[in-house]
């Protein structure tokens, strides 16, 4: 048998700067401490107990109006940057990610299985830093079943986005839209 000496791979170094996150210790901690009472207090509750959830969310800092309701299958990444205005509504399944402020006005509503995402990451750099911009549902506002909202989009007051929509554009009040990407249908008309 031959003793050459085999060749050794070369070893690059991982770049571990990409793994290390930009949130603070204490938005971490945050998080970790509102991750246990989401998991044990909020989602444990029974669907009726929206003043439960009213008062959880408070607690963890988040701004919320009279008569809110959160269901309990919601899932919300950091309260404290949580705006919910009177009467609006976080429906079942709801990800509401708020790395960025995300604001809902009076009476609106976000419905099932829907996604609200302030945040992502810069792909134009190879770090892919972490991005984020506020999300606004204005007042009277209808967010239906399975819909995408962007960083940065402000769903008009009175707007309705149809189901499965991608909104990744501000989307003027009183219109409806829909599609991937969401596309103007016409104005919303009130009748009686």
């Amino acid at each position: 048998m031959d003793s050459a000496v085999l060749p050794r791979p070369s070893i690059t170094p991982i770049d571990l700067t990409r793994f290390r996150s930009e949130h603070s210790f204490l938005n971490k901690l945050g998080r970790w401490v509102w991750s246990i009472a989401h998991l044990t207090l909020f989602r444990t509750s029974p669907r009726i107990f929206h003043g439960w959830r009213r008062a959880l969310l408070r607690l963890f800092g988040a701004s919320i109006g009279r008569g809110v309701r959160v269901y309990p299958s919601a899932r919300v990444w950091a309260p404290w940057n949580l705006e919910m205005g009177d009467y609006s509504c976080l429906g079942p399944d709801v990800d509401c990610y708020c790395v960025a402020l995300i604001r809902i006005g009076n009476h609106a509503v976000v419905s099932q299985y829907s996604y609200l995402c302030a945040a992502s990451h810069d792909y134009t750099l190879a770090s892919l830093p972490l991005i984020c911009a506020p999300i606004t549902i204005g007042d009277g506002a209808w967010v239906t079943a399975d819909v995408f909202v962007g960083m940065g989009v402000t769903v008009g007051a009175g707007a309705v986005v149809g189901a499965r929509a991608a909104v990744f554009e501000d989307v003027p009040a009183w219109t409806v839209v829909g599609g991937n990407p969401a596309r103007f249908i016409k104005r919303r008309e009130m009748r009686g």
